[in-house]
């Protein structure tokens, strides 16, 4: 179960299949630097979006 707390760069690694969870919220670039070490809560706000429905579209992503 992918939460808020996490480490993008974790979650990508762990959880290679929400790569395109993170694309289509607008996170393009997984690899810099900056975007791995961020928490998803921190990214999700830097993006302007919500992260608990971040949250769930990633943990969906599992589900598949």
């Amino acid at each position: 179960m992918i939460t808020k707390d996490m480490i993008i760069g974790d979650v990508v690694a762990q959880y290679p299949e929400t790569v395109p969870v993170f694309q289509s919220f607008g996170m393009q670039c997984l690899g810099c630097p900056s975007a791995r070490g961020e928490s998803v809560e921190k990214a999700a706000g830097v993006h302007g979006f919500d992260a608990d429905r971040l949250v769930e579209a990633l943990n969906e992503a599992l589900k598949k």
